[in-house]
């Protein structure tokens, strides 16, 4: 959180302590997962993988429109270190821009006017393009920002150990060890 707040606070931040706390550390990770659905999708060939993205997707999604709703209930709320709750969120989009290295595809609760839907709104609960098409990651740009060090090859975060599944180890080009 500090990383994303870009200073220093006061106690640790502890996503336990009160329900706003709890809201902003979960609003850190599905977004991630829902735009590397969304980046994978065009890559799917079966109708099984096809459905089963879509599901995943669909459930992502739903979490990300209700955490972000209801933090948007509260989004003038001081939290901490003088900060809204707009003002963590957009910090938080803006870190996760930053690690994934792909310009915008993540917003805050609130954007100016020209980032809005058609350009016409500044609250985002569903954040998405002008067009309001939800964006896309790539397999590396999800790893980079889950690692927390905005390289795909440099475990940390979420994975210090690294993600072990097929599909991180074949944008990777590694290889798990097979035990005998």
């Amino acid at each position: 959180m500090e990383k994303a707040l870009g200073q220093r606070l006061q106690t640790p931040f502890d996503p336990y302590a009160n329900s706003v706390n709890l809201l902003l550390a979960s609003y850190v990770i599905p977004y991630v997962g829902e735009t590397g659905y969304i980046g994978a999708s065009p890559m799917l060939e079966s109708s099984k993988a096809k459905r089963l993205v879509a599901g995943l997707l669909a459930v992502e999604a739903g979490q990300d429109a209700v955490l972000r709703c209801l933090l948007y209930a509260i989004k003038d709320q001081e939290v901490f270190s003088g900060l809204t709750v707009a003002e963590i969120t957009d910090k938080i989009s803006n870190y996760r821009n930053k690690l994934g290295h792909t310009g915008i595809v993540d917003e805050g609760l609130v954007v100016p006017k020209c980032l809005g839907a058609q350009g016409m709104v500044t609250g985002n609960i569903l954040s998405a393009d002008m067009n309001s098409v939800g964006y896309a990651r790539t397999g590396e740009e999800v790893l980079r920002v889950v690692y927390g060090t905005g390289d795909a090859h440099r475990p940390g975060g979420f994975y210090p150990k690294g993600a072990r599944g097929e599909i991180a180890e074949s944008l990777l080009g590694t290889r798990r060890e097979t035990q005998t």
